[in-house]
């Protein structure tokens, strides 16, 4: 019999990454993401339903995402479901999770998304590229009345 788990979602940080180490040193990130889906009701009316998804990173991807990522930030996941179940300590309750652990991290939208607007906070420094140089005008063709620059193609 086939088996197949694998997870692929779009979305919005709705949190900070919150990273912690294992006793070995490995780098554990969560993070949180909002799904949209828009459909049309039975009414016709555009309706939009949100889910949230709690998300596991590993090791470099972790640490990636500490660096990175800020809440609102738009996030491609790529990744596989793992059930996480327990007895709460509490209520003496079974207890259990569905969560996606991240194998693959896009970051979309720009850079500065997910920042407000006019900050310019970044966790990461910032490098200046350098100006292009310059471009000679090419050679005046004297039969020609237009400019160059002003031929569409």
């Amino acid at each position: 019999m086939a088996n197949l788990n694998r997870v692929l979602l779009i979305g919005n940080l709705t949190r900070d990454p919150e990273i912690r180490y294992t006793p070995k040193g490995t780098a554990v990130a969560e993070i949180g993401i909002a799904v949209n889906r828009v459909f049309s009701g039975e009414d016709g009316e555009k309706r939009e339903e949100v889910t949230f998804v709690d998300v596991t990173l590993w090791s470099r991807l972790a640490e990636i995402a500490e660096q990175y990522l800020k809440k609102g930030r738009s996030v491609f996941i790529e990744g596989r479901l793992q059930l996480d179940s327990w007895d709460d300590k509490q209520t003496g309750q079974k207890r259990s999770r569905l969560r996606v652990v991240g194998e693959n991290l896009q970051m979309l939208g720009s850079r500065g998304e997910g920042e407000p607007s006019g900050t310019g906070a970044s966790t990461a420094p910032r490098r200046s590229a350098p100006a292009p140089a310059p471009r000679p005008n090419p050679p005046r063709d004297p039969d020609l009345d237009t400019e160059p620059d002003d031929i569409p193609f």
